[in-house]
This record gives structure tokens, C-alpha cells and sequence, in this order.
């Protein structure tokens, strides 16, 4: 009597399928191999990891530099003319394409415990080639236009270093597993030492990463400075269009401590506030003065200058997207503000009782201020009734015939100057951007009473630092959001932040040994292979579908060939194969 020995139903294996799918389009389990990954797809490997480490630095950069957002806007503004917000489609595509090469990056390392080959579909490698290259002319590009901000980034890492040291010791810890595993299956010697001295390497430089790290914000409770006032830059311009009295007044809601504004003179020697060097941005010249759209302000009288409208193109191009959450009231009061005189913004700070900071613009040759532009701002300053020592004075031209004229004024310089230079001019204030002096320099100024003021922080992790470094106030953008900043963001003594630091190396030290040990112990036992084994894995070398169809083939031919009833067919492996075993079953 004949017994038949029907195959075991294959179990599916869910997230295997899904794994090796995505990553390598192989979505059947012939199209599986546990063999060694070629030299090609090794080398794509360390191409998608040099991706993935370029575009974390730019993400990075991307978030490092949100404080000037707007900066970077009015730049590409002033080279083209046209107003477009720029950061939004960047910041997306590097959201994009960071979480696509973050998450190919994870199914590649997933792979390795399982011990299945790597293999990248060609789609993918198109797409990263793209990434890569897309993001390589972004650095160019944006180093070419706006390569200051590198030095908003060092600042960042100065700040944000001992939190990006605890991450990043997190996920090399992690990592252990996967690269223990990795060193056990190496077959040569020299291969094993080479990739367990790469990763002991950079185990050891995230170890004493800390010793190069000076953050302001590593320093004792009794060494906590006040916090620094908030003076409203041109306003509030997230809130309401900028150097309008609608965006004064949002700002003095915030509850600043002073005010700033740009400081223009009118054709017919008229103070008001602008920014820009043409009107066509903040107002609707286009539409009033077709002609004269591209002339500098200055060029206007005051007449025609308060016959714009200075606020309805804030409501249209909704520029820091806060329109949306405006009332219809509010948004009816912004869409008809006009500019603003110096005049009615002092009259403002009388009638609050707070500060003005005044950053003077020269009208150009041949205008008919050009001469006495000083004196007649000076004069409206005085003629508004505003308390001197309410008026931070900016410009450097004629400080003595300032002096003699108002001498109650706080002279402000705007130029990175010694103390001693600072002493010697009677300069007790400085206003300069915040990239421009170190922690070790707003000290050095501060023990020497000079006051800091510096522009523009409009992020908290920007603010916090530099409350950390002693600056007695800020100019920012964004008032509104800063006002909900009662302390930094993080302030950690050095002998705590020392004891976190030694403890948390110490406990990823021995985590990494311990699964040396055990990963070594585990794989010292799987080097067994039977030969059907050997023959199905050798199939997957060859490309050829049909070929690889060859595995499940074989099956069928061992059973029909007459195995025996009791006979089993059993193809395992302790790596991970596929299985399928067959019992009798008697008839």
C-alpha cells in the first residue's frame, strides 16, 4: 500500500515579506536568499549610509536655523523682487527625503539580525541618487547665499551638544546587537577586527564627546542671571504688518519691554518707520504709483507715502501663517494700517511708558535730507515729549552734536568694539546680531556694565542660551512666543551634567560587552549546513527567475522520487531558513 506525504502548508511570514519587499522588491520567499551580500550591494549600503549622515546634517541645519526663516526670505526677496516663502518647500523636501532615507536605512540594519541578504531595488538607488544629488546643490546653494548661518548651527551644537551626545549614545548602544552579530559572521579574522574597531571607535568618540562641549546652559542655579527683556522688532510682524501701529500695539499686548523700529526721512524731512529698500513689499506703490514702484522710499513725500496701504498685503501673502487665526475684526484692522510716522510711534511710547530702540537710515546722495536727516529725527525725538532715557540712539554720525543736544539719551553702538573703546566713547550699550559675540564675551561686557541687546531670537532654544550667557535683552520677531519662555529649556549644573555623563558611559559600555559576549556565545553553535540547504541557498546567486524557481522544484522531485512513508523531508537551518517537514501519515 502506497502512502503520499502531502507538504506541510507554508506559514507566512508577515513581516519578513514586508522587510525584504520594500527594501528589495523580493516579495516571495524563493526570491529570499541567506547568503552573503554581494560587493555591489555592500557598496550600496555605505552609499545609503553616507546619504542618510548628509541629510541628517541638513535636516539638522534646517532646524538649527528656523530663527531666520524670514532673513533668509527677504534675501532671496531682494535678489528677485518677488516675494515667495522660500523655507516652506525646502523644509518639506528635506522632511521628504530625510524620512525616506531614514527608513530605507532601517530596513537595511533589520536585515542584518535576520540574516538575509541586502539587495536594493534599482528604483530605490534612482531615488537616492537623486536625494543626493538634489541635496548636494542645496548645500552649495545655500553656503553661496547664506553662509552665515553656519555659525547659527555652531551655536546650536554648543547649546543642544549635551542632548545630541545622550541621543546619539542611545543609538549607538542600540547598535550593538546588529554589528556584534555582524562581527560573529564574519568568516576572515581581518574582517572582524576591522569592523569591531570602526565601531569601538566611534563608541569611544561619542564617550568623550562632552569633553568638547561649552554649553552656557551647563552652569549652577546660583549663577542664574534675570531674564533678559524682549524688545518687539518692527513690532510684532508675526502677529500684524511690520513697522505699522497695529503691530506695536500686538507687541506692547506681549507684554515687551521696549520697542525697535527702522527709522526713514520723507522727501519733505518727515521721520517714518520702513524697512526695505522699495515699497513694493509692504505696500500697494504697484497699484497707487505704478511708476514709481521701484524708487527708494525716501524719494516720497509724506503725503503720498500715507496715502499706501501698509497692511493688506500681509492679510493676502499671510507671510508667518497667523492670518488663519486672527478674528475678522482683527484681520479688517490689519488689511487698512498705513505707514507709520516716527511721531505717532513715539507718541505710542509715551503713552505706555516703555523704551524705543531708533536704527537711523541715511537717505541716499542728493536727496534734500541728506544733510539734515540726523538733526531733523533728533528734533522729532525731542519735540514728542518722550523721556530721553526711554530712547536707545543708534547712529554713529555726530555722537558728540547728539550729546550736546540731547545728552540723555543711552547711546547704543551698533559695532563690535573692546570695553575699553566702549568706555572710552561713553558707549554703556551695545545692539549687535546674536552670532556676533560668545558666552566668553557677553560676560566680559556685562562685568563691565555694558549692556547686551541682541537681534533677532525669535526660537526658545536661542533665547534660553542666551539667557544662559548673561544678555540683558533681545530683539525678536516673535514676541508672542518667547513671552512663554519663563526659564531655559534645560540648565543642568557641571557636576550633575559630569555625573550623567560618566554614568551613562559606563552603563552603554557594559551593555556593548555584554552583547558581544552573548552575540559570540549564540553564533559560535550555527555552522551547520546540510547539503539541500547549500543547494537552495546557491540558486538565489543566479539571477534568472526561472532558475530561483528551482527551490521550490527541488522540493517536489525529492517526493516524488519515492522517500519513504516514515521518511521526512527537512529542510532547516538554525540561521533562519525556510522550513518544511513532512510525517507519516498512514492509510
Amino acid at each position: 500500500m502506497v502512502k503520499h506525504q502531502p507538504l506541510q502548508v507554508y506559514e507566512r511570514q508577515l513581516c519578513l515579506s514586508c522587510l525584504t519587499g520594500i527594501y528589495g522588491c523580493r516579495w516571495q520567499r524563493y526570491q529570499r536568499s541567506h547568503d552573503d551580500s554581494t560587493k555591489w550591494e555592500r557598496l550600496w549600503f555605505f552609499i545609503l549610509c553616507a546619504i542618510f549622515l548628509l541629510l541628517l546634517v541638513w535636516t539638522y541645519f534646517w532646524w538649527a536655523t528656523q530663527n531666520d526663516y524670514s532673513e533668509l526670505n527677504w534675501l532671496l526677496y531682494n535678489r528677485s523682487g518677488e516675494w515667495t516663502d522660500g523655507t516652506v518647500t525646502i523644509v518639506a523636501a528635506t522632511a521628504t527625503g530625510f524620512t525616506y532615507v531614514t527608513f530605507l536605512m532601517i530596513l537595511a540594519v533589520c536585515h542584518m539580525p535576520v540574516g538575509q541578504q541586502l539587495h536594493l531595488y534599482w528604483l530605490h538607488k534612482v531615488m537616492l541618487t537623486a536625494v543626493f544629488l538634489t541635496t548636494v546643490v542645496g548645500f552649495v546653494y545655500i553656503s553661496g547665499v547664506w553662509g552665515d548661518e553656519w555659525k547659527t548651527v555652531l551655536i546650536s551644537l554648543q547649546v543642544m551638544g549635551p542632548i545630541l551626545q545622550l541621543g546619539a549614545l542611545t543609538v549607538i548602544t542600540l547598535l550593538a546587537w546588529v554589528v556584534a552579530g555582524q562581527v560573529a559572521r564574519a568568516e576572515s579574522m581581518n574582517s572582524q577586527v576591522a569592523l569591531a574597531l570602526t565601531y569601538l571607535a566611534v563608541l569611544l568618540a561619542i564617550y568623550l564627546a562632552p569633553l568638547s562641549i561649552s554649553s552656557p546652559c551647563l552652569k549652577g542655579r546660583g549663577n542664574f542671571t534675570t531674564r533678559p527683556a524682549v524688545l518687539g522688532r518692527r513690532g510684532a510682524p508675526m502677529l500684524a504688518p511690520e513697522n505699522t501701529l497695529m503691530s506695536f500695539r500686538k507687541a506692547l499686548e506681549q507684554k515687551v519691554s521696549g520697542l525697535e523700529a527702522d527709522v526713514a526721512i520723507s522727501l519733505d524731512g518727515v521721520p517714518f518707520l520702513m524697512r526695505a529698500g522699495s515699497l513694493r513689499r509692504t505696500t500697494d506703490v504697484q497699484k497707487v504709483f505704478p511708476k514709481r514702484q521701484w524708487e527708494d522710499p525716501s524719494s516720497f513725500r509724506w503725503a503720498e507715502l500715507s496715502a499706501l496701504n501698509a497692511g493688506r498685503w500681509f492679510v493676502r501673502d499671510d507671510p508667518f501663517w497667523t492670518v488663519r487665526s486672527m478674528t475678522p475684526q482683527e484681520i479688517s484692522w490689519a488689511a487698512n494700517q498705513t505707514l507709520c510716522s516716527l511721531a505717532e510711534l513715539l507718541a505710542l511710547v509715551v503713552q505706555s511708558n516703555t523704551s524705543v530702540l531708533l536704527r537711523l537710515q541715511r537717505p541716499p546722495p542728493g536727496h534734500p535730507r541728506h544733510l539734515t536727516w540726523l538733526n531733523d529725527t533728533l528734533q522729532t525725538v525731542l519735540r514728542s515729549g518722550v523721556l530721553q532715557k526711554q530712547v536707545l540712539w543708534t547712529p554713529d554720525w555726530e555722537r558728540d552734536m547728539v550729546r550736546r543736544v540731547a545728552s540723555g539719551l543711552q547711546q547704543t553702538s551698533e559695532e563690535k568694539l573692546p570695553v575699553d573703546a566702549l568706555h572710552e566713547r561713553g558707549l554703556l550699550r551695545v545692539y549687535l546680531r546674536y552670532d556676533r559675540l560668545s558666552a566668553t564675551e557677553i560676560r566680559e561686557l556685562s562685568s563691565h556694565n555694558v549692556s547686551v541687546t541682541l537681534f533677532t531670537v525669535n526660537v526658545p532654544w536661542l533665547y534660553s542660551a542666551l539667557w544662559c550667557s548673561g544678555v540683558s535683552s533681545v530683539s525678536s520677531d516673535a514676541p508672542h512666543i518667547l513671552k512663554n519662555v519663563p526659564s531655559p529649556i534645560w540648565l543642568v549644573s557641571p557636576d550633575k551634567y559630569c555625573l550623567v555623563w560618566i554614568t551613562s558611559d559606563l552603563i552603554s559600555f557594559a551593555i556593548v560587552i555584554t552583547v558581544f559576549t552573548f552575540q559570540r556565545w549564540r553564533m559560535s553553535g550555527m555552522h551547520r549546513y546540510n547539503p539541500e540547504q547549500i543547494m537552495l541557498s546557491a540558486a538565489v546567486r543566479r539571477s534568472s527567475r526561472e532558475v530561483s524557481l528551482m527551490k521550490e522544484k527541488l522540493i517536489f522531485a525529492e517526493i516524488d522520487n519515492g522517500m519513504g512513508a516514515t521518511e521526512g523531508l527537512s529542510l532547516y537551518t538554525e540561521n533562519g531558513y525556510d522550513c518544511y517537514t513532512n510525517e507519516g501519515v498512514s492509510r
